[in-house]
């Protein structure tokens, strides 16, 4: 069968699809990584990102209801709490930019883990439901996940990078209190329910 005719199996939907699951892949593992390193892979990783969610097609969604949701709000926990430790003392910075202020005009506290925790949420949905290899699922989840972008997570993302250049070229050093208990409390990804789910995809 020819699928070229169709955008979901485009050029660039294809791309984003690999790095979307480049960047769940180190959020997800972000335990075996240590803080300046995550920043670093993040810095890399986040421009790509942005680069390949604004080459996404165009489309319509077929279905009238909306799409489901596997990243439960136990999962986001997970990863933000994750991130949070390995990345100490750099996870927090302000928000200048659009509502991200208070009624006195000072700029809210927003973390890094809190934002990456978000763009992994949209990103994880979006695999997920792509991989089913149905067509209309496929559609709709390129669909939302444009969508999403130019209202959602594209911001948070240019937020994150910005916030992390500027603590990688601060000259300051992520400070933490990450101990040898961290292998004691290593979760084991494949009992969350997003890895089983994939797994049923997969028809494994």
């Amino acid at each position: 069968m020819d699928n070229n005719s169709d955008p979901v199996y485009s050029h660039n939907v294809v791309e984003f699809v690999a790095v979307a699951n480049e960047y769940c892949k180190y959020a997800e593992h972000a335990l075996e990584l240590k803080g300046d390193e995550m920043l670093k892979i993040m810095q890399r990783i986040l421009p790509l990102l942005y680069l390949k969610a604004t080459l996404l097609p165009v489309l319509e969604p077929v279905f009238e209801d909306g799409n489901e949701k596997f990243v439960a709000e136990t999962d986001w926990n997970r990863i933000h709490d994750t991130i949070k430790r390995r990345l100490g003392t750099a996870d927090d910075f302000s928000a200048e930019m659009g509502d991200k202020l208070d009624d006195s005009g000072i700029p809210v506290p927003v973390t890094l883990s809190e934002n990456m925790a978000d763009i992994y949420q949209d990103l994880k949905d979006f695999i997920l439901l792509y991989q089913t290899g149905t067509e209309e699922v496929m559609n709709d989840a390129v669909w939302e996940c444009r969508m999403n972008f130019e209202t959602l997570w594209g911001e948070k993302l240019l937020n994150t990078i910005r916030a992390i250049h500027g603590f990688l070229y601060s000259g300051k050093e992520i400070e933490d209190a990450i101990e040898n208990t961290d292998k004691d409390e290593k979760r084991d990804t494949d009992e969350w329910f997003i890895s089983k789910r994939q797994k049923d995809l997969r028809g494994e």
